[in-house]
């Protein structure tokens, strides 16, 4: 028997994590405590209001990227197991083996710097004889003159040492800074924390096909919310793909003889059009990042473009305009091909992507990627005034298929939101609220702009922002543009006068998803007394009051160029 607490950060790929860990907690009868945190200040909360009851903590998706003990000052006996994907881990963490925990894919290379490279243990020694100053004053005058001498010989030795020393540890200490500080300098993100447990729930001989299903759903979530690299995607598609045919192969003959309540994965090659098995397939094409920003749709000209496309795929207007499902069968059996067929001619060449859907009964097919945007919604939902906590349980209960009612509640808010990114972009760009700050891009939302109160959730501002930065790309003739990263800042509480800010990289194919802007909001704030809020698990997202908004930047651009 153990009892153990969370603490876990209101993000999607935790709430898909918990899910596996709750079902594992579930099989071996160990009971526990829920507390969601939204960021550091919530943590350290949680943390004093459980320390005197529990001794074990497991934290996901969060911890791993502050020295821990320094921030908590837990007791000695306080264990703390990690599960987080922020990226670089903080050396503290990584070199202490008896507190901390990390539970980190073997070849997710960390890149951590050796133990010699940055701590070393303080040298108390003097390293010499200082003299003996209690001689007896007994001894002739020639050897008393011969052992000043000596002593003086032996002190200009221990000086010299000294000095040598004090050198070295200035210029190991010089080295420890470079080295830290290249070691620390980009946040990224390793292997999703709900892909981690489920190969630690198959090394205990204790995975599901539920918890297959969420490891799934956290890899698409990385992918959704451009974490991680495409390569890291696919790698770890085909990973998830060989779980996916053990499963579906042992359970094959069980299959058969369910019904209504039978759930089976399956690998797909499918659209990248977010949510158009919910939707009709014309909606989807719109409110797509990556067809939208492809067409312009947000010029006159690009709508031209998307009505020649569908009159190219052959498609009825009727049929294309009308719900997914409501589509004649004879359309829908092709349509994948149909649709790749016609971009390709457009110039789409990757309209496709690998990914999983599930069945569950007869009836609700769902994509991963659908699952990823509903619960997404759900987490951030601004529709009533409920609280974080409050969401994460609706998101929560969203990946249970017992419960398609609340994911399908999650799939209408998604709409609305992706309808909402849209035009916020399509707005930024066509009145230019995008500018070029030299090192970086700029986009401000003004109190008042349609949907604020939605982006000034950090997701969904994150997912507006890498958005925005597509469409610029896509609509720019400004070459050095196009390899500037982005900042966009949302007013976040009006009362208190703040706004959020979020930076990400230069949009690239190429991308390595590393992000610079965390560690550089830091110096800015610093060097300008900036009133800033560094409470977000990821760096690269910052509360800061509205007043202060000019020398902050003011102080990035000079940092940056």
């Amino acid at each position: 028997f153990m009892c153990t607490d969370y603490h876990e950060e209101l993000n999607h790929n935790s709430s898909i994590f918990l899910s596996l860990y709750q079902a594992l907690f579930h099989c071996d009868q160990v009971q526990y405590t829920l507390v969601p945190v939204t960021g550091w200040q919530d943590l350290g909360t949680a943390f004093l209001e459980h320390k005197e009851q529990f001794r074990y903590f497991v934290l996901i998706n969060c911890g791993a990227n502050v020295d821990l003990l320094e921030m908590l000052q837990p007791d000695d006996d306080s264990i703390f197991f990690i599960c987080d994907t922020h990226r670089p881990v903080d050396v503290v963490n990584v070199y202490n083996d008896t507190q901390i925990k990390l539970l980190i894919k073997q070849d997710d290379d960390l890149g951590v710097p050796t133990y010699d490279d940055i701590f070393r243990d303080e040298d108390d020694e003097e390293g010499g004889d200082s003299g003996n100053e209690s001689d007896e004053g007994s001894e002739p005058s020639g050897k008393r003159r011969r052992f000043d001498e000596v002593t003086g010989l032996t002190l200009m030795i221990v000086f010299e040492r000294r000095i040598e020393r004090q050198r070295a540890k200035r210029e190991w200490e010089a080295r420890r800074r470079e080295i830290l500080f290249d070691y620390e300098q980009y946040e990224y993100h390793g292997t999703s924390a709900a892909m981690m447990f489920f190969e630690l729930a198959w090394v205990l001989t204790k995975d599901t096909k539920d918890m297959l299903w969420w490891a799934v759903i956290g890899l698409t979530d990385q992918w959704v919310h451009d974490k991680i690299t495409h390569m890291k995607y696919v790698t770890d598609i085909a990973t998830m793909q060989r779980h996916v045919s053990r499963h579906n192969h042992r359970n094959e003959d069980e299959e058969n003889s369910l019904s209504i309540d039978c759930m089976r994965i399956s690998f797909e090659y499918d659209l990248r059009l977010t949510l158009y098995q919910h939707w009709s397939l014309y909606e989807s094409i719109c409110n797509s990042c990556y067809t939208s920003c492809h067409f312009k749709l947000w010029t006159l000209n690009g709508q031209k473009k998307l009505q020649e496309f569908l009159a190219d795929m052959g498609l009825p207007l009727k049929q294309v305009r009308q719900k997914f499902n409501s589509m004649d069968m004879s359309i829908k059996e092709n349509l994948r091909e149909v649709i790749e067929e016609s971009s390709n001619k457009y110039g789409m060449k990757d309209i496709r992507i690998q990914t999983f859907g599930v069945h569950f009964g007869f009836k609700n097919r769902f994509l991963a990627s659908d699952m990823v945007h509903a619960t997404a919604a759900l987490l951030e939902s601004t529709e009533k005034d409920e609280s974080d906590s409050d969401n994460f349980i609706k998101a929560l209960d969203s990946l249970s298929r017992s419960n398609l009612d609340r994911l399908h509640s999650g799939i209408d808010q998604a709409k609305k939101k992706l309808i909402a990114v849209q035009q916020t972009v399509a707005s930024c760009i066509c009145t230019n609220l995008i500018l070029s700050q030299g090192p970086f891009l700029y986009c401000y939302l003004m109190e008042g702009t349609p949907d604020v109160k939605l982006f000034s959730k950090p997701m969904a501002l994150t997912l507006l922002c890498k958005y925005l930065l597509k469409a610029f790309v896509h609509s720019t003739r400004n070459k050095r543009c196009k390899l500037l990263p982005l900042i966009m800042a949302a007013p976040k509480d009006v009362e208190k006068g703040t706004v959020i800010v979020v930076g990400i990289p230069p949009e690239s194919e190429t991308s390595d998803k590393k992000n610079f802007f965390g560690r550089a909001f830091e110096k800015a704030a610093e060097s300008t007394s900036s009133r800033t809020l560094h409470d977000h698990f990821d760096t690269s997202i910052i509360e800061l009051k509205t007043e202060d908004r000019s020398k902050f930047l003011d102080a990035l651009i000079t940092l940056l160029s």
